[in-house]
């Protein structure tokens, strides 16, 4: 395995680091059939750093393999984005089902945090009608901010940049500081 300090990246944003998934992750799934104890391979890993940050977020596929087990079970809370498109409902509710399966199992401090609704367009009727459903369903879990459907959301990665940097004018990134700013907000709320 690599060593942490070898694979972090300090980025252009002050504060914000990095450790980046290359093509080496692709075969990791496999590596990991055999090795004992595999589901907490990553939160033994994080012990060893989680001081040296305020937050870490762990950015998953939308898979429910060990990969995504590893992160679940080394996570204290799950912000859930969901696109505002046809399945939404079902991929969440599958999902609030993996949680519990993880919560019993292996970690029984995982918590929903916060549900963040994305990629929403105001002209698609769908679209209006997941965020009343999901906003129905899972109530105070949603989050208030909505992430739109947006040009610079959608160019952003194809120049290497993240989208704050890369116009922070636009509709989308003042969503995601919005959603930061909420997301500060929950947690000050939840730490009282």
């Amino acid at each position: 395995f690599i060593k942490f300090h070898e694979a972090v990246r300090v980025t252009e944003v002050n504060g914000l680091s990095l450790l980046p998934a290359n093509a080496d992750l692709s075969g990791a799934e496999i590596e990991l059939v055999n090795i004992e104890e595999r589901e907490k391979l990553l939160r033994n890993f994080l012990r060893d750093v989680e001081q040296l940050f305020d937050v870490i977020f762990l950015d998953c596929p939308p898979t429910l393999g060990i990969l995504t087990v590893n992160a679940l079970v080394a996570a204290h809370g799950i912000l859930v984005p969901v696109q505002c498109e046809y399945y939404a409902m079902e991929g969440l509710s599958r999902l609030v089902g993996n949680i519990d399966r993880v919560r019993q199992s292996f970690n029984p401090e995982l918590q929903l945090e916060g549900i963040v609704l994305t990629m929403f367009d105001a002209r698609n009727t769908l679209a209006r009608q997941v965020v009343e459903q999901v906003r129905e369903y899972f109530k105070e879990v949603v989050y208030n901010t909505v992430i739109p459907r947006n040009v610079t959301l959608a160019e952003a990665p194809s120049y290497g940049r993240p989208a704050m940097l890369y116009n922070v004018a636009s509709a989308g990134s003042q969503a995601y500081l919005s959603l930061a700013k909420e997301f500060v907000s929950h947690g000050e709320k939840s730490a009282r």
